[in-house]
């Protein structure tokens, strides 16, 4: 488990960074750090949307394509993955058309204002014209992961990172490029990191390859990844939601500053979520192929250690959190007024991050197994359901914009208790002695 959960914890770490050193350089532009961090804050949604879609039909076929490796058909995980990569190249040319047309009108609704939208649409522009290069990078990387090779799968996300964190001062401030440069950095990292995950599935290195007669688009083997593929697409793009609930809300009650708060606080959440992801997908494979061989005590054995270890991440990140939030809220912008709000609100928000292990734990392992059913409740139960409805309910109970804040941690605890008490009621059906 540790030999496959490592690399891809420290790909998902590196991922990261595409998000994260473009925050942190744009927050630091001298004299409008604090304006320009959080006109990027509002392309959020925009950005978890298109990797949504890479979720969606990478996770979703993945599984499955571990699923056939475990029972020894390795043309039908052909057939996933070929279908796979159509159908990113396909969806990439949708969200590329569709976004570059409505993205003014959309950021003014996620929260952005006349002081910070010309440094959304400045980044949001450059960024989309890379969005296949999203696309294949991340969608297709999964399959490396799925045949075991998380190692190369990692490699493939170092590649592009560290290209951007050369780059991104490079864009920002040699060139002066600003939030543009943020932008161009990223697409060209993508880009290169694209190029590697298409050629190693392409070479006689991959066990699983790319073929072209598998490329043609079969609707049953494109349904089994959607049913499968729905459930992180929801959980993913409900982070969307979420952001633009969130945003909106705290414009109204706020203003730009507490739109900032979130821009901060959903960063340094991408540091705890992101590790926890890696394990999970490291794992799954694991879990997947002895599933489909039948090996149900294995499978337990791992989901027993899997808990033990997302639990462990998340609560630790639950202490960092509360007794560090200032020195965490520096590394992104050092405005007094902003960071001391962080300062405040940061204990609030992460105040029921120690129990999110449970539910990522427990629906990987829905996941894993193939329950699409089952993963999309689990998905839609903590975003949707649940933390929506009570970050638009709680402000208006409150009277203040702290209803927003409160709103997170109540959802998180809720949704970890639901999910574990779900899967302990199904592990006997799913996994019999």
């Amino acid at each position: 488990m540790f030999k496959l959960a490592l690399p891809a914890v420290a790909a998902q770490l590196i991922n990261m960074l595409y998000n994260i050193v473009d925050r942190i350089y744009i927050g630091h532009i001298p004299e409008v750090g604090r304006a320009a961090l959080t006109g990027l804050g509002v392309t959020f949604p925009i950005l978890m949307l298109i990797s949504a879609f890479t979720a969606f039909a990478g996770m979703g076929g993945a599984p499955l394509a571990s699923i056939h490796l475990g029972a020894g058909d390795r043309e039908g995980a052909e057939k996933i993955l070929g279908n796979s990569a159509t159908l990113l190249l396909c969806l990439a040319a949708v969200l590329t058309t569709l976004f570059s047309v409505v993205k003014e009108p959309l950021l003014m609704a996620f929260g952005a204002s006349e002081d910070t939208i010309g440094y959304a649409l400045d980044y949001i522009s450059i960024y989309l014209m890379g969005t296949v290069f999203v696309q294949l990078a991340l969608g297709l990387n999964a399959y490396i992961t799925a045949q075991g090779r998380a190692l190369v799968a990692m490699c493939s996300v170092l590649i592009g990172a560290v290209l951007n964190i050369l780059l991104d001062p490079v864009f920002i401030f040699g060139f002066q490029m600003g939030v543009r440069g943020a932008a161009l950095a990223t697409i060209i990292s993508q880009g290169v990191s694209a190029c590697w995950v298409v050629g190693f599935l392409c070479s006689g290195r991959s066990g699983l390859r790319i073929r072209r007669k598998n490329m043609g688009l079969d609707p049953k083997v494109i349904g089994s990844i959607a049913a499968l593929g729905i459930a992180p697409f929801i959980m993913q793009s409900t982070e969307s939601l979420v952001t633009v609930v969130l945003n909106s809300g705290l414009q109204h009650y706020g203003g730009d500053l507490y739109v900032g708060t979130i821009t901060v606080m959903q960063s340094v959440m991408q540091m705890v979520v992101m590790p926890v992801q890696g394990i999970t997908q490291g794992v799954q494979p694991i879990m997947s192929y002895n599933f489909g061989a039948k090996n149900y005590q294995r499978v337990r054995q791992v989901f027993r250690l899997l808990l033990r270890t997302t639990l462990t991440v998340t609560v630790t990140a639950f202490l960092v959190v509360t007794v560090f939030p200032r020195p965490l809220a520096l590394i992104f912008n050092d405005d007094r007024e902003l960071v001391e709000l962080v300062g405040r609100v940061m204990p609030i928000f992460f105040g029921g991050i120690w129990a999110f292990g449970a539910q990522i734990a427990c629906q990987s392992a829905f996941m894993a197994m193939g329950q699409a059913k089952t993963s999309l409740f689990l998905a839609l139960l903590r975003k949707v359901i649940l933390l929506v409805p009570l970050a638009i309910i709680l402000p208006l109970v409150t009277r203040n914009v702290m209803g927003i804040y409160v709103a997170e941690p109540v959802a998180d605890i809720l949704a970890s208790a639901t999910t574990l008490t779900l899967f302990l009621r199904k592990r006997k059906t799913l996994l019999p002695e």
